[in-house]
């Protein structure tokens, strides 16, 4: 796996996404040669072209993110796959002739488009048919032993092989043995696993490692190129989460990460008030329809003012348009919404959907109370019960909340303690690997997911 924006990617999702970009540039490069021929000089080099042909080529690269097609998982038969990326050209194609009418000149001539297009469709269909079985070849695969036998070890096992982007091919590993597993009898399964099938990586999963660790044989693998990891750093990678059983504190001590720099806090927190000054620019003229829709829905007031935990467990106003009914807490008190929660009014329910709801909260990153991105933060009565049934849930406050996060974008909207530590997980991934270009990619997939209108309640 290859590491990029602080996130961890498997080498064929972006040999996959490489190969579909040299499609694209290629498909409207020949476009463009093929209709002005001799002439294709001057309106590459003196007409920016190129710079045109780079436009359009990530706007095919993003409408083929938006439809989900560097998933393969995604996709149970190859009819899905292929429906979905016949309409990439059709939806670029709209796309750019509304550009052209509102802006002319500033793409590729109709024709050179319209020929470029074409190649495109033949060229990206022909892409995704020779992929799968590039993607076989043996060195897009790594073969993997996975020494340990619990639960931790299963989950590693099944999500090696779960992803098939991923390119691990596990071999073996200590949950398939029976009898006694002492030290000696993990050590011989190991070595003939590597013997036999020239295994690139050792994954170590034990849960109990006392007397029964085969120290000596992982030193010896080690020495003659192994690759030796810890489970943690791998379910970490495959899943984009850390897994807070069996985490121990010295993990988090000694981890890469977990460390902000007042130039890094002084970058972000610019980028995040820019952000959000922009976004509740752009919502101006939607908050008198909001308005409007609340007050004539249900009688109560407008905003809805709630207190949260923020950084460093610092208690603030957090600010939301009303989307229940005023005395929703009344007779429960606090307590999280639900499926098809009765307290939200009709507005509201709307609201949530669409996440305009969360418009206000830009005044809050505005305050400097929130970020645009981070943990969610969650009420001062439901922090000091999960702090009590999750460890290291206190971890989550050592940055600001956000509006949006790595959370919300990875998994869907929680109302129990389990989902309550699912997101800790990914909020405690998100703290270690924080960079200006993770939160940009988080408000990207936020956008996708708001226009999608998924994970709401």
């Amino acid at each position: 796996m290859i590491r990029l924006f602080n996130v961890y990617y498997p080498v064929r999702t972006l040999i996959l996404l490489v190969g579909e970009a040299v499609v694209v540039w290629s498909s409207l490069l020949v476009g463009t040669i093929l209709c002005y021929r001799e002439d294709s000089y001057l309106v590459l080099d003196f007409e920016h072209g190129y710079y045109k042909i780079f436009i359009v080529t990530a706007a095919v690269l993003l409408c083929s993110h938006w439809f989900d097609l560097y998933k393969l998982t995604n996709f149970d038969a190859r009819g899905g796959l292929y429906f979905r990326l016949l309409l990439v050209p059709a939806v670029v194609a709209l796309t750019l002739a509304a550009v052209a009418y509102i802006f002319p000149g500033v793409l590729l001539g109709k024709s050179a488009l319209s020929v470029g297009l074409i190649i495109l469709t033949l060229g990206l269909v022909a892409w995704r048919s020779v992929y799968p079985w590039l993607a076989q070849r043996s060195f897009l695969q790594q073969r993997v032993y996975v020494l340990g036998s619990g639960d931790r070890a299963r989950r590693l096992v099944h999500g090696l092989r779960e992803v098939s982007e991923l390119g691990v091919d596990v071999v073996g590993w200590s949950g398939t043995m029976e009898g006694a597993l002492t030290r000696e009898a993990l050590a011989s399964d190991m070595m003939s696993h590597v013997r036999q099938a020239a295994v690139h990586r050792v994954i170590v999963a034990m849960d109990d490692r006392r007397d029964s660790m085969p120290m000596l044989e992982l030193l010896g693998l080690r020495l003659n190129g192994v690759h030796i990891e810890e489970a943690t750093t791998w379910l970490e990678r495959v899943s984009g989460r850390i897994e807070v059983e069996q985490l121990y504190p010295s993990w988090i001590i000694f981890a890469s990460g977990f460390r902000f720099s007042a130039i890094f806090r002084l970058i972000r927190g610019a980028l995040h008030f820019t952000v959000a000054l922009i976004a509740l620019l752009l919502a101006l003229p939607v908050i008198p329809l909001v308005a409007v829709a609340i007050m004539l829905d249900s009688p109560g007031p407008l905003f809805y003012a709630q207190r949260r935990v923020g950084h460093s467990g610092k208690t603030f106003y957090c600010y939301k348009f009303r989307t229940m009914r005023q005395d929703a807490e009344a007779d429960t008190g606090p307590t999280w919404a639900g499926d098809e929660d009765p307290r939200i009014t009709r507005v509201g329910r709307f609201l949530r959907s669409s996440r305009l709801d969360e418009i206000p909260q830009l005044w809050c990153v505005l305050k400097g109370d929130m970020a645009f991105v981070g943990p969610r933060p969650e009420r001062p009565e439901f922090v000091e019960w999960l702090t009590k049934e999750i460890p290291y849930y206190g971890v989550r406050h050592m940055v600001r909340p956000g509006i949006t996060g790595w959370a919300q974008v990875r998994y869907k909207y929680g109302n129990t303690v389990a989902d309550a530590r699912e997101k800790l997980q990914y909020d405690l991934f998100y703290i270690k690997n924080a960079s200006i270009a993770l939160d940009v990619l988080i408000m990207f997939q936020t956008i996708k997911i708001v226009t999608l209108g998924r994970g709401a309640q």
